[in-house]
């Protein structure tokens, strides 16, 4: 089989969340183990640190790893899901995992893995950790895929957890409130290991406290230590924080929900440094800065283009949006423009409540099977007071976007990653 071929053969062979939602996904950690038994439990051979949260892991986890990257670490990174190639999953020091690879892992050992079932997910978590010791990382970022508890990323032993944030998402699998989702994702708290809390409410602070001192697990409360002391919007979208430990220090990520994230980002900055990893300010700054051209991150409030300015951003929830909508009241433009799709399983009903009714909409689907019809779209979010035509994929409405738009007009594009991940993959701004 040749790379494209591979691919089909895993996303037929093993559901793919992202195409098919809850049919894809499997409770347990069985196949998980019994994959890492097979493999020599590789991910003994790395340290590591892990990342869940309902929104901002992804940020936190590439700058995480854009910090050690120039510290001169040999860095892993394994995410999800991916934008544009399967491969932007599994990276080390951002580079992509070679098509080579993909391949040799499934002709090497599907006799194995065929008879097991497992889902997509498990599969790819057992090929970064096998990637990763393979090829002698010294440090692995994981990203959880789905909760935390059950998650098959939660068979390692960190030397960090971080918990950036608990909102409603995945409902149907973390529970309908935020302290059953707090519950899940308070399952990587490991006995005797640091884990940093990114953000808190009423509900989730109790819970998380207790997961920790049933394990005897340090934790931080990452509003509590205040680092951040201010944060300012520089004139090219970058930030500019003040923090405690570090003055003028340049993030390169520009969405207002990255305050947050940095706040997360500089308590897990002190608990690494505890656990004995050696970076220098200078290292510090530099991931700060430099993390999508480190890590390859793509998709967080991404300028496209210019005149008119195209944005794009992969907050797909109703914690995501509300910082999306909050950000998008602060550009200049003449008109607003909005390309949105979103998949069938997300609250519908709460994004669009938040969504501005003053733009024109372009409503659009995602080329995956979970993708919310676009005229379906277009007839929900007319309750909503959002107004615009229904196109058959983003190419089509961003197109007809860029057509309308004058050159001081602002169009966003999201409400999905997979819209995002479809924007990237087949249209060209410039």
């Amino acid at each position: 089989m040749n790379y494209q071929e591979t691919l089909t053969y895993l996303y037929n062979s093993a559901p793919l969340f992202q195409q098919v939602g809850k049919d894809a996904y499997k409770e347990g950690l069985e196949n998980t183990y019994a994959l890492d038994e097979y493999f020599g439990h590789p991910h003994q051979q790395f340290r590591t640190i892990h990342v869940a949260g309902t929104n901002g892991k992804g940020s936190c986890s590439h700058t995480l790893a854009a910090i050690l990257q120039s510290a001169g670490y040999r860095v892993g990174l394994y995410t999800s899901p991916h934008l544009t190639d399967f491969r932007e999953r599994i990276r080390i020091n951002g580079v992509p995992v070679p098509e080579e690879f993909v391949i040799g892992f499934v002709e090497k050992h599907r006799h194995f893995f065929e008879p097991l079932h497992p889902s997509f997910f498990e599969l790819t978590t057992a090929m970064a950790f096998h990637y990763f010791a393979r090829q002698a990382v010294d440090v692995a970022v994981i990203e959880v895929g789905l909760g935390g508890r059950l998650d098959c990323t939660n068979i390692i032993h960190p030397d960090v957890c971080v918990i950036t944030n608990i909102s409603f998402d995945h409902i149907q699998f973390l529970g309908n409130t935020l302290a059953k989702i707090a519950g899940e994702k308070a399952g990587i708290i490991k006995p005797g290991t640091p884990v940093v809390i990114g953000e808190t409410t009423s509900e989730t602070k109790p819970v998380f406290a207790e997961k920790a001192a049933s394990v005897n697990a340090p934790i931080v409360f990452a509003e509590e230590e205040h680092l951040l002391i201010n944060a300012t919007h520089t004139d090219d979208g970058h930030y500019l924080y003040q923090t405690q430990d570090y003055a003028n220090l340049k993030g390169e990520l520009g969405g207002l929900c990255q305050e947050k994230n940095t706040n997360t980002l500089l308590s897990a900055i002190r608990q690494l440094r505890k656990a004995g990893y050696r970076f220098t300010d200078a290292d510090v700054r530099n991931g700060f800065a430099n993390v999508c051209e480190l890590t390859g991150l793509k998709g967080r409030w991404q300028r496209l283009s210019s005149h008119p300015a195209v944005i794009c951003d992969t907050g797909h929830n109703v914690g995501g949006i509300q910082y999306i909508v909050r950000q998008l009241a602060c550009q200049h433009y003449r008109k607003l423009h909005i390309v949105i799709g979103m998949v069938n399983d997300k609250d519908i009903h709460g994004v669009l409540a938040l969504l501005p009714t003053d733009a024109t909409y372009y409503f659009t689907q995602a080329s995956v099977k979970r993708a919310l019809p676009a005229e379906e779209m277009q007839k929900q979010a007319s309750a909503f007071g959002l107004h615009g035509k229904s196109y058959p994929n983003v190419k089509i409405a961003l197109e007809t976007a860029l057509t309308e738009a004058g050159p001081e007009d602002l169009i966003f594009v999201g409400g999905s990653s997979f819209i995002v991940a479809d924007l990237l993959s087949t249209c060209h701004t410039s």
